[in-house]
Formats: structure tokens, C-alpha cells, sequence
């Protein structure tokens, strides 16, 4: 997939890879580390951005901090106040040793001044993904996906689910899974399947004429499946966030969301996994006619030139963090 984002996106090849693919939670963190932590005397790098929450993120944060390398995060401050999800984990982590923090929406401004971080250090420029889709949304729209897959536009519905929340659980699963049979008596659907969620279906999708399963897609075929839905159903953060600027309709399968502004905006709304919940919300938004009411300001397509500027700006002097406070000090 990696390959496909990198031709879809125009972007270079990356000067180093470090190739970690697959394993656990642990055991994946700590070969990511050593391999980055081997990288870091050939680089000499002044600062490391890390981008997210993955576990990747946290690694080389980790290893950077360690070897006295000031760190830059984007997406800092998304809070789901679920630690029992792994990016959440990395989220806190992350952040509570990160010298510049970027921020793409009101509430990651909000939890990070109640985790003590002083404000010169939060810097609210923005949603690098909206970026992305508002560079390509045109480019997109010349895909032929919907032709390929034989779907009209604004007559059939986007599945992703790949949370092991939502996956990892075979009664979760089929409940989720009987719901979107349900729909698909409705409206067609179309689930790109991740990998995580193939490993785990086994034979918990009924035979259904409705539910079209293909392989994951590239950006811009996918951008162009979403753009044109008649409703998203996901457990995607970012997919929530996509959903709200393309004004489609969303059912996110959680409990919560670490992307609150979605939910104000009218675009998306939290159904979790109770099979009941999904098809009574499904059924009172599917005849709807929905509009967006409002989003960051700041998710106008220049978050990543808003970090360009404060980065070349940086200087490296950046005050430590105390043993015993929470807060940066001088």
C-alpha cells in the first residue's frame, strides 16, 4: 500500500526505509527503534517530525528524545480519553515529549493546556490530510473507480473497519457485520477490506449480492469512492475528518472520537458497535439531507505551509521539560 500512496501522491522516494512490517505491539516499537536509533549517526538530523499516532510515531519520538534531538508532532493534542486503544497510548506519549506541537483542531489546543503544556510550544496550523485531499480531490475525480465497481454516485455507502476494537472480537464483529447486512438491503456498499480485517472475517459475512468486498485502494481511487458515497460507516479518525470536508454523511463504529470538531460539524456521528444503534441511526439520517455547519478555520489547505514557516523558524533552542512537572520550564 505504501507503494501505491507514494505514486498516487507524486511523492519521492524516501532516502532511508526502515522496512518494518507486521508483529505485535511490542515487538514491532522496539525493532523500529533499534533500526531507527542505527539510522540516527547518518543523518545528524537538527529535529525529528513524526506525524500521528502509529507506533512508528512513537518510536523514533522516543529514540530522538533519547539522543537529545528535539521532536515536532503533528496531529498533537487528539484525545479519545480511551486508553485502551493503542493510538491513544502513543498520542500521550508522544506528546508529553514533544518540543513543538502541532495542532489540527480546537480540542487538541484545549487537552494539551490541561496536560501543563505551556502555549509557545502548541501551535493550532491545522489538518495536513485536508491538505492532501484539497490538493487532490481534482485529480481524483478523474479516477475511474466508480465505473470499475459498476456504482452510481450517491446510491451506494463506504464500509472501513480495521480497529482491533472493532475487528479483534468475533462477537463485536458479527453484530457490526449483521448491521451492514442489514443496510446493504438498502443501499449497495462497498468495503475496500483491510488486511487486519480479512485475518479476522472468516466466515462472518453472510452471502450478500449487496456488500461489493475488494482490496484496498490507492488515495485517489478511494478519495474518489468517499467523495462520492451516499453515507461513509468507519472506524476511521481520519475518514471521519475526510468525510466532514466532502460533506458525506459519516457513522463512525465507536464509542468515541479523538476528532470532536467532526461531530460538530454536523457530518458525522458516533453509532458504536450495537447492531440496534447502527440501523435505527443509519434509517433517520438516510433520507436526510445533510449539510456541513462548520469546521476549523484553520482546515483551509495551508496547515503544512504553517508548519514549514514556524519550522524554519526553529533555532533548536527549546526549553526541557522538569523530572517533576508536567509543564515545560526555563
Amino acid at each position: 500500500m505504501s507503494e501505491v500512496m507514494f505514486e498516487d501522491l507524486c511523492l519521492p522516494e524516501p532516502d532511508h526505509n526502515l522496512g518494518i512490517q507486521g508483529g505485535n505491539i511490542g515487538s514491532q516499537t522496539g525493532r523500529i527503534m533499534l533500526a531507527f536509533e542505527e539510522l540516527l549517526p547518518t543523518i545528524s538530523p537538527d529535529l525529528v517530525l513524526v506525524v500521528g499516532d502509529v507506533n512508528s510515531t512513537l518510536a523514533t519520538a522516543y529514540v530522538a528524545k533519547q539522543h537529545h534531538i528535539p521532536v515536532a508532532h503533528v496531529e498533537a493534542g487528539l484525545r479519545s480519553n480511551d486508553r485502551t486503544m493503542p493510538e491513544e497510548i502513543n498520542r500521550i506519549l508522544t506528546d508529553s515529549i514533544s518540543d513543538l506541537l502541532f495542532v489540527s483542531e480546537p480540542s487538541g489546543v484545549a487537552n494539551l493546556q490541561q496536560e501543563g503544556v505551556p502555549d509557545e510550544h502548541v501551535f493550532h496550523v491545522g489538518n495536513v490530510m485536508i491538505d492532501t485531499l484539497m490538493r487532490f480531490k481534482k485529480q481524483a475525480s478523474g479516477s475511474s473507480i466508480l465505473e470499475r465497481l459498476n456504482v452510481t454516485p450517491k446510491k451506494y455507502g463506504v464500509i472501513t473497519l480495521h480497529r482491533p476494537a472493532t475487528v479483534d472480537d468475533p462477537e463485536t464483529l458479527s453484530g457490526v457485520v449483521s448491521a451492514l447486512v442489514n443496510i446493504s438491503q438498502k443501499i449497495p456498499l462497498v468495503w475496500p477490506m483491510h488486511p487486519r480485517t480479512t485475518s479476522k472475517m472468516s466466515e462472518q459475512l453472510p452471502d450478500s449480492h449487496n456488500i461489493l468486498i475488494v482490496e484496498p485502494l490507492g488515495y485517489l481511487d478511494f478519495l474518489q469512492l468517499t467523495s462520492n458515497a451516499k453515507v461513509i460507516l468507519t472506524d476511521s479518525g481520519g475518514i471521519q475528518e475526510e468525510a466532514a470536508v466532502l460533506g458525506v454523511p459519516c457513522l463512525t463504529l465507536r464509542d468515541n472520537t479523538e476528532r470532536p470538531c467532526t461531530l460538530a460539524s454536523g457530518m458525522n456521528q458516533l453509532v458504536g458497535t450495537d447492531p440496534e444503534v447502527i440501523l435505527q441511526t443509519f434509517d433517520e439520517i438516510f433520507d436526510l439531507e445533510e449539510t456541513c455547519h462548520s469546521l476549523p478555520e484553520t482546515w483551509d489547505g495551508c496547515a503544512g505551509q504553517r508548519i514549514a514557516s514556524i519550522l524554519a523558524g526553529f533555532d533548536g533552542s527549546i526549553p526541557t521539560r522538569s523530572s517533576n512537572s508536567s509543564a515545560f520550564t526555563a
